[in-house]
């Protein structure tokens, strides 16, 4: 079952940390946390999301807010790898679909590299290599976040709804823990967390609203 707001979360998902010291949401008890969740081959994730998780690294850093960036991979499993993350994190070079869409926007320098740093902590999901066909939990686990009125479709809905998720996850290389734990519904997705680790707000997208909430939870002590 997903994580839901209101509830304390449990650790995400990471395999290795390409930059930064690594940490999870139980050693950041007393901070508030934003995990920026997203994919190396994502152009939306760096035309949007991560210069506004920067940003608000910068603004809010001397409040007790810290501010984690996570790759994961969903699709696209040649691109979305450790290696280009660490890329990324070494160089500032990007890749695919990230650097066809920022060179068409004039936003890189050197052809493929960022004309800016990501100065906060940067993690790679745990991902795991899959076989065979998807258990019974893992379709369901799937349906509900996407479609929370399942019960109540036709059978002739419910049954195309499955075979679309089943077919969804045999394309799949591998599962990504974090991605999965917390039913996101794609990337950039952002999640936000207090001082006492209970989830505040998952975002998919970058809704801009991360100033607002941060404030709210800040005004609260």
């Amino acid at each position: 079952m997903a994580i839901e707001s209101g509830q304390v979360v449990p650790n995400f998902g990471v395999s290795s940390w390409v930059q930064g010291t690594p940490t999870n949401f139980d050693r950041e008890r007393g901070h508030i946390v934003v995990l920026e969740v997203f994919q190396v081959n994502c152009p939306g994730c760096f035309i949007h999301a991560l210069p506004d998780a920067i940003r608000v690294h910068h603004k809010f850093k001397g409040d007790g807010v810290r501010v984690l960036g996570l790759a994961t991979a969903f699709e696209d499993f040649d691109r979305n790898t450790l290696d280009n993350l660490r890329l990324l994190a070494e160089t500032g070079q990007v890749i695919g679909e990230t650097q066809r869409a920022l060179a068409a926007r004039g936003q890189l320098q050197s052809g493929d590299r960022l004309p800016y740093s990501i100065p906060f902590p940067l993690g790679m999901d745990n991902l795991t290599r899959l076989s065979g066909e998807p258990s019974q939990e893992s379709i369901m686990g799937v349906v509900y976040p996407q479609v929370p009125d399942f019960d109540s479709l036709s059978e002739e809905l419910r049954l195309e709804v499955l075979e679309k998720v089943k077919d969804y996850l045999r394309s799949k290389e591998y599962s990504a823990e974090t991605f999965e734990k917390f039913a996101l519904r794609g990337t950039p997705s952002t999640l936000l967390v207090d001082r006492e680790g209970v989830l505040r707000d998952i975002s998919f997208g970058g809704t801009g609203h991360l100033d607002g909430m941060i404030r709210a939870i800040l005004e609260e002590d």
